[in-house]
């Protein structure tokens, strides 16, 4: 489909929806074919007035006039999202589930019937366009639905399907990932700040050096530590760095961070 015949409709009108919207638009998507069901008139205002969308704070409004239905909000606010739009969800209608931990079944169940449901978790790159988003469907969501998802959430950074048992790994490792890499900036920048560079000029550097290692792991398609060894000369700087790095326990650390996130997600979703 063309970005610019999609329609789609958003429950919360948060960060990640912004980003979407953002994305969205950029990729060739109209400002009259996107609509958000927001409860705070000042984000209603603010996402009409930057972005020329849609905005109205009836749930029903939106599921009458919109088939392809994105869930932006907290997971604790679940029930509450659903229930306007349950009496209104038609099998002409596609939802798209952003929330952490809440399985497909779960919101299956809420709507009743059997209501195609996509889940998808990003994270908050997508909003300058490099996000990374993981895509399951549920069981009665099509291979239509499943694909215009990733289109959606192509426009806004990269997209991997995967089974939903590995959704909870998905949130662990991305979704909550750019939080770990934040640390590691700052971390950076302050270690530039101790031996004397100045705080922007630090800051500017750690990130710049973050995103340049990034970028080439993806384009150079090789192992990370095989691009660390050739960085690692024969007692020279960076192996002395390394080897702090490896007493200090990174790999471990961050391995069990990654880990725990999955695991809170899954704890949301028992709720």
């Amino acid at each position: 489909m063309q970005m610019c015949d999609i329609k789609v409709g958003f429950v919360g009108g948060g960060n990640m929806a912004e980003a979407l919207i953002r994305g969205l638009l950029a990729a060739g998507a109209r400002p009259e074919n996107l609509m958000v069901v927001e409860l705070l008139p000042q984000r209603r205002d603010v996402l009409q007035q930057r972005y020329g969308v849609a905005v109205t704070a009836s749930s029903e409004e939106l599921v009458a006039t919109q088939r392809l239905i994105l869930l932006a909000v907290k997971p604790q606010a679940l029930e509450a999202a659903l229930v306007p739009l349950a009496d209104g969800f038609s099998a002409e209608h596609c939802l798209v589930s952003m929330l952490a931990g809440v399985s497909t079944a779960r919101i299956e169940q809420l709507l009743g019937g059997r209501p195609r449901v996509v889940r998808v978790m990003p994270n908050t790159p997508a909003l300058i366009g490099v996000g990374a988003a993981g895509i399951c469907r549920g069981r009665h969501a099509t291979s239509e639905d499943e694909a215009l998802s990733c289109q959606l959430f192509a426009a806004v950074g990269t997209v991997e399907v995967v089974k939903e048992s590995l959704m909870d790994a998905v949130t662990g490792l991305s979704g909550s990932g750019p939080a770990y890499v934040f640390m590691l900036i700052e971390a950076l920048a302050d270690g530039g700040v101790l031996e004397g560079l100045p705080r922007d000029v630090a800051l500017n550097l750690a990130a710049q050096t973050v995103s340049g290692a990034a970028q080439m792991v993806l384009q150079e398609q090789e192992h990370p530590a095989i691009l660390r060894e050739r960085v690692c000369s024969p007692a020279g700087t960076t192996i002395a760095a390394v080897r702090a790095l490896e007493q200090g326990g990174l790999r471990a650390t961050v391995i069990e961070a990654v880990a725990r996130a999955a695991g809170r997600s899954r704890e949301l979703g028992q709720h």
